[in-house]
């Protein structure tokens, strides 16, 4: 009633936002509140707080994630442009900060205190960097786009040298994916592609022998007996141990013996206490999240809102795969966190600010700049010219 009355700010953004969209992404996050009260309390003592700290902090966390949600999705495509440009500088200031006063955690400097908290900057690097490459792809004179995939590709040879002096192999793998699906998106040379992709290939394989920790953990999910695989081992029995309905919220054994229930391995204090049911819930309404904000961005009028959109629907479903293929034993353990249910503060912002994005690029009655998505063969007509 009150968004229906008078002229009020937010009636205006209620009108055009999705509201599906808005219903499912509360939807999800209450649960994550949920699964994080029951989940965090089994590992405080391992970090000496109190039973409820990390589920208090997080619950602070999706609170303040919620205005900058709807500020993000209030903003038109012009200020999103100049807001991503500042926020990927600040990324990248802080990522090289983390190279040089960051705070060590399993021997990867990923995090840098500010007032009792601790900020990933590479998080934030992700929607950031998805938007400039997009605004750089969507020129429509195709010689300008061309010579702006060249600077992008800097920019990308920049994001690559410092995730992996962090090293950040699995962030790096996200969005390097992420980029590529981009540029193939945009139309450029199918040869151009290739050779990227096959370089970024050469450089995932060499990560295998330059980086000790990425190779144990390939070594290990190729070969169980090869190292220690608890972690995987626990969120298996887990999974097994929770059935289709679960044990019942707060009655999980395996968390109490996960030294990442919290994090990394929510997925399975999911399928422990709540079940398989609860797990194919999840992941149904990230489904459907997903397709309902992909059917409405191809019904956007030009090539940024879809190039920008579909790229961070990209780093989502990304996320979701690789945190529940993780657990699964379908993929090598990785850290990356799973959407508003992982414990963290810059993941939870980093989020917000993905999906207010995307809230603002699927907004109805909006007036769009560029041009109408050309077809891929208008920068193969510009090769043969050349």
């Amino acid at each position: 009633m009150f968004l229906r009355a008078g002229r009020h700010p937010l009636r205006t953004w209620w009108q055009r936002v999705d509201r599906l969209s808005v219903m499912l992404i509360l939807a999800i996050m209450a649960l994550g509140c949920l699964v994080l009260i029951t989940a965090s309390t089994a590992v405080a003592s391992d970090f000496n707080v109190s039973v409820w700290h990390f589920a208090q902090r997080q619950l602070l966390f999706i609170a303040a994630s919620l205005p900058l949600m709807l500020l993000f999705s209030s903003f038109t495509l012009e200020r999103l442009k100049l807001i991503a440009l500042v926020l990927l500088i600040g990324a990248l200031v802080g990522v090289a900060l983390t190279l040089v006063m960051g705070e060590g955690v399993k021997g990867a400097t990923r995090w840098v205190a500010i007032g009792g908290f601790k900020v990933q900057p590479s998080e934030f690097l992700k929607p950031a960097l998805v938007l400039v490459t997009a605004w750089l792809f969507a020129h429509p004179e195709p010689q300008q786009a061309r010579r702006n995939f060249v600077v992008s590709l800097a920019l990308m040879a920049l994001v690559t040298i410092l995730l992996l002096l962090q090293p950040n192999f699995g962030m790096w793998l996200i969005i390097a994916a992420v980029w590529g699906g981009q540029a193939f998106l945009a139309g450029y040379p199918f040869l151009w592609l290739v050779g990227l992709g096959g370089a970024g290939a050469t450089l995932a394989a060499s990560a295998y022998f330059i980086f000790d920790h990425v190779r144990s953990r390939v070594d290990r999910f190729l070969d169980p007996s090869s190292g220690d695989t608890f972690q995987v081992d626990q969120a298996q029995e887990a999974l097994i141990s929770g059935g289709f309905v679960g044990r019942g919220p707060g009655e999980g054994v395996v968390k109490h013996s996960l030294p990442d229930a919290h994090t990394d391995f929510i997925f399975a204090v999911i399928g422990e206490e709540f079940g398989l049911l609860a797990c194919s819930v999840l992941l149904l309404l990230y489904g459907v999240l997903m397709w309902r904000l992909f059917g409405r961005l191809l019904q956007q009028p030009d090539r940024f809102t879809l190039l920008a959109g579909l790229g961070l629907l990209l780093v989502f479903g990304a996320q979701v795969l690789i945190n529940a293929g993780v657990v699964l034993h379908l993929l090598p353990t990785t850290g990356v966190t799973l959407p508003f249910m992982s414990y963290g503060g810059s993941s939870t912002f980093a989020m917000a600010i993905i999906f207010g994005i995307l809230l603002a690029l699927t907004r109805q009655g909006e007036l769009h700049a560029q041009p109408h998505w050309p077809h891929r063969a208008a920068h193969r007509d510009t090769q043969r010219s050349d």
